[in-house]
Parts: structure tokens; C-alpha cells; sequence
């Protein structure tokens, strides 16, 4: 015999208790404090387990916590700022920012300029024609021009 209950499809759609996204707990230092207590007092068979069943903690949580606890009481127990740290920004930084782009666009032109240079070498190569002998030309397009 088969003692399986036959479920509709739509039971159970929509009524679920639990929230779409789990919420991170936070513990406060007084808090982590007395659960370490207690736990130091633990000793029996069990008594650690009970406690941490008890209060939906992780053996990790106590670790963590004693952790924080030897560095430096209870401002380690105190929880910290999550996030990226914030930028302090002084008007000399700035100035270095700038000072690099700038410096970066320069030296983009510069590589620009050498490579134009270089490719007017490879022309008058090809053309056996030197670059002092151009320039008489182009002295002379600039006197016809005014």
C-alpha cells in the first residue's frame, strides 16, 4: 500500500514562508561576549552543541569570535564596516592624477610624431630623395604661396 497523499500542482505556489533573500544576522559585541561565556562554561558531554543548536550558531561563529577576542576584547567583537574602504582624497593626488594623464597623452604623441617621422625617412628612401633636398622645395611653396 501506497501511504503518499496526492498533491494539487498549484498547492504550495506563492505560500511559501520563506523570504526570497535570506537576511546576513549581525551579532553585537555584548552579544558574541555572552556566547563565549557560556561556551567557556560548557564542559559536559553535548552542552557545546546544545548552546550553539539553541541560538542557530556555528561552531565557526566561536572561533571567529575568540579570535577577535585575543586581539583586542571587546572592540574586536565589535562588528566591522563592510565595503571598499573609503578614498581620502587630498589636492595632491589629484594633481598626480592629472600630472600622469597629461604625461601620458605626451608621450602618445610623441610616439605618433616618431612614427610619422619614420615613415617619412622610408618614403624618401624610396624616392632617393634626401630630406635636406625637400626642404628647399618646400621653402619654395611657402615663398609662391604669399
Amino acid at each position: 500500500m501506497d501511504h503518499a497523499q496526492e498533491v494539487p500542482a498549484t498547492a504550495g505556489v506563492g505560500d511559501a514562508e520563506v523570504p526570497e533573500k535570506a537576511k546576513r544576522r549581525r551579532f553585537d559585541a555584548t552579544y558574541k561576549q555572552r556566547m563565549l561565556e557560556e561556551a567557556d562554561r560548557s564542559t559536559g558531554p553535548g552542552e557545546l552543541g546544545e548552546l550553539l543548536r539553541r541560538e542557530g550558531l556555528y561552531s565557526s561563529h566561536l572561533t571567529c569570535w575568540r579570535r577577535q577576542r585575543n586581539e583586542g576584547s571587546l572592540a574586536g567583537l565589535a562588528p566591522k564596516r563592510r565595503g571598499r574602504k573609503a578614498k581620502r582624497r587630498d589636492p595632491l593626488a589629484k594633481e598626480l592624477d592629472k600630472l600622469h594623464r597629461e604625461n601620458q597623452r605626451l608621450a602618445e604623441r610623441l610616439r605618433q610624431a616618431e612614427m610619422i617621422i619614420d615613415v617619412q625617412k622610408k618614403v624618401s628612401e624610396m624616392l632617393a630623395v634626401s630630406p635636406e633636398e625637400l626642404r628647399p622645395l618646400k621653402n619654395l611653396e611657402d615663398e609662391e604661396s604669399e
